[in-house]
């Protein structure tokens, strides 16, 4: 059974980069950004192709430096954080229809990275809490103890998560 995301809390030290960068802090906010980068990545990396997530990440954060002042919860950041990614993830494929109707080119991958598309194909297609703990480990490179501090599920969970995760895809895979 797939584990309960739980309300990703920051630590008092996060929280006070929050205050600060939401004042106008443009460092505090570039600390944010460097602690959170990556999970936002994976965020959109299990959602959008992935040439296209590392402009999404830009555009999360630049998105939500332009919205931190309303934050009225500075330790619900990365709940926050991850919820603007998830929408800007839903804004590019609302786009994305707009623009295959006036582009019917077929996109192309190179030869060398087939399996990495199989691979991360197969991760999307895992429910999300497995999807996202996957990419934040295999592809963000995150241990198991910083995906418990960035996204606030237990340890216990993102344990439990990869475990789980890894035999689907396993299994997917295996199948193909």
């Amino acid at each position: 059974m797939m584990q309960a995301m739980a309300m990703p809390r920051v630590v008092p030290l996060e929280a006070g980069l929050v205050r600060a960068a939401a004042a106008g802090d443009r460092a505090a906010f570039g600390e944010l950004y460097e602690r959170y980068a990556r999970m936002v990545h994976a965020i959109l990396l299990a959602r959008v192709p992935p040439g296209e997530a590392e402009d999404l990440v830009h555009e999360v954060f630049l998105s939500a430096m332009g919205r931190l002042r309303g934050l009225r919860d500075p330790e619900g950041f990365p709940h926050w954080l991850a919820a603007i990614a998830r929408n800007k993830a839903m804004d590019y494929y609302r786009a994305a229809r707009l623009r295959a109707e006036a582009e019917r080119e077929p996109v192309t991958r190179a030869a060398g990275s087939q399996d990495a598309f199989l691979v991360l194909d197969r991760i999307r297609a895992l429910p999300e809490a497995y999807r996202e703990t996957l990419i934040m480990r295999l592809v963000e490179g995150m241990t198991g103890p910083e995906i418990a501090e960035r996204t606030g599920l237990t340890p216990e969970s993102v344990r439990v998560n990869l475990c789980r995760g890894m035999k689907m895809l396993r299994e997917g895979l295996e199948a193909k």
